[in-house]
């Protein structure tokens, strides 16, 4: 046996251009709050992805991946060939299309408390005004607060957080039927015709004993 020089060999490092973690998580599982100072691509194997920040949350199916940008600080490791990388992948980037799975969070007392309500229950389909009521605002206060403050109507707030609940009741293989009453729409039918426009499939793309027949 050939004699093997230890000290040698502790002088080379191998270090990945493009490093990947996989991580195991529990449904319902969640990572404490943290900041790279590198940007991340970060996807979910099966089930359903969701990044949260302080402006928002972000929602990825199996099918779909999340651009984290990197925090503030500069990358300690830029090498001209991870930058060479980083490049093709931003490029890359900009010609994909983005999908619309931004949820905004509420930042005013009153928007905040009409969005909880409709986070406990996405099937409440009461309008604005009838909100407004029960937490002390008019519909026009409220309505102008949604696109001041979120970038976006009412209706287009409600619609994003139910298509966010149905891609996770979708993940656990609930039914579609189920799904769209468990969500507020009328029927499976406006469900998938909604849940189609918004990602171009029918929902059962992402039940998982559909992608296993």
């Amino acid at each position: 046996m050939l004699p093997i020089n230890c000290q040698a060999m502790t002088e080379i490092r191998h270090e990945s251009v493009a490093p990947t973690r996989t991580q195991w998580l529990a449904p319902g599982a969640a990572i404490d709050a943290h900041r790279h100072d590198d940007h991340q691509i970060v996807y979910a194997g099966r089930g359903v992805l969701a990044v949260t920040t302080g402006t928002g949350t972000w929602i990825a199916p199996g099918t779909r991946a999340i651009w984290v940008p990197a925090g503030t600080h500069t990358p300690h490791d830029e090498s001209p060939e991870r930058g060479r990388l980083r490049a093709v992948l931003l490029d890359q980037l900009r010609a994909s299309p983005q999908q619309p799975l931004h949820l905004p969070t509420p930042t005013t007392p009153q928007l905040k408390a009409v969005c909880e309500i409709l986070r406990t229950d996405p099937a409440d389909d009461r309008t604005l005004a009838a909100l407004g009521r029960e937490v002390g605002a008019s519909d026009r206060t409220l309505s102008r607060l949604f696109k001041a403050d979120l970038g976006m109507t009412f209706p287009q707030w409600r619609t994003q957080l139910r298509l966010y609940r149905a891609l996770v009741l979708l993940a656990e293989d609930t039914p579609v039927t189920t799904v769209a009453h468990l969500c507020g729409w009328s029927s499976a039918s406006a469900f998938i015709d909604v849940f189609r426009r918004a990602f171009g499939h029918t929902p059962g793309t992402h039940q998982p004993r559909r992608q296993t027949d």
